[in-house]
């Protein structure tokens, strides 16, 4: 069997989707646990790093990209595909590298310090995050089961998640940090962190914007269980969003001693 017929025969799981949810959800609330307690920088960023496997392998699906036919012929849809799917990890990991460079950044300008941030606005954001990438891979199973009303409905679940967040940190974090002080030209460490913030934000923007066209495609009924490409490419992006926030979140609401 070629790897090309391999790559669609990856059934999904809907109850292996809602097991890693469960599992990120109690990694969430230890590594929460962990900050308000003993704060070591140690366990919590093994539990991140935890929470970024699961996401990558089991959320964005990263063992597809060892499905390659070499024998393919180079103008079937099975081959644009594998070649997309290298396209859009290649985008990933550039991008990874600003995020990387800003979380760099947090700790060079502030070292085990961090900004006097509500913490519990920082993990009900990020738990509202967390269950936006829930019903994103419940999108992309349903589309691969060909239930086009079950994607419909979790895309859209999606997107008002997504906007949740968005406004969580944008109309709720961001005035209550600039009451506390915390002004992007008040000091370097709180300049970074509307730079991380926002940044992100950003990109949780363009992730809806991705989101509401394969919302619209989806009711125009142009994905079937065999191409749904954009679909896919959605899902990854929308879950690399969820994997950046896995790493700021510990790193500006849990890590270090207040400024």
């Amino acid at each position: 069997m070629h790897n090309s017929e391999v790559s669609h025969n990856h059934t999904p799981n809907l109850l292996q989707g809602i097991n890693v949810f469960i599992v990120l959800a109690v990694l969430t609330a230890i590594e929460f646990f962990i900050a308000i307690t003993s704060a070591s920088l140690l366990l919590i960023g093994i539990v991140a790093i935890l929470k970024a496997a699961l996401v990558m392998y089991y959320y964005m699906h990263i063992y597809l990209l060892r499905d390659v036919d070499k024998h393919l012929d180079p103008h079937t849809y099975e081959h644009k595909l594998t070649s997309n799917r290298f396209g859009l990890w290649l985008f990933i990991l550039s991008d990874a590298f600003l995020f990387a460079g800003l979380l760099t950044a947090r700790f060079n300008l502030m070292g085990l310090t961090r900004l006097h941030l509500d913490q519990n606005l920082g993990l009900i954001v990020t738990v509202v995050l967390l269950v936006s990438s829930f019903f994103m891979n419940r999108a992309e199973s349903q589309m691969k089961l060909g239930n086009n009303k079950g994607f419909l409905l979790n895309t859209a679940i999606t997107t008002l998640l997504g906007l949740g967040f968005v406004l969580g940190v944008v109309a709720i974090e961001w005035p209550s940090a600039a009451h506390e002080g915390i002004t992007a030209s008040a000091n370097a460490g709180s300049a970074i962190f509307y730079m991380m913030t926002g940044m992100h934000a950003f990109h949780v923007v363009t992730g809806l914007i991705f989101l509401l066209i394969i919302l619209r495609n989806g009711m125009k009924g142009l994905y079937t269980p065999e191409k749904h490409w954009a679909v896919e490419a959605a899902t990854v992006y929308w879950h690399f969003i969820d994997l950046v926030w896995i790493f700021f979140y510990p790193a500006l609401y849990l890590i270090g001693k207040l400024a």
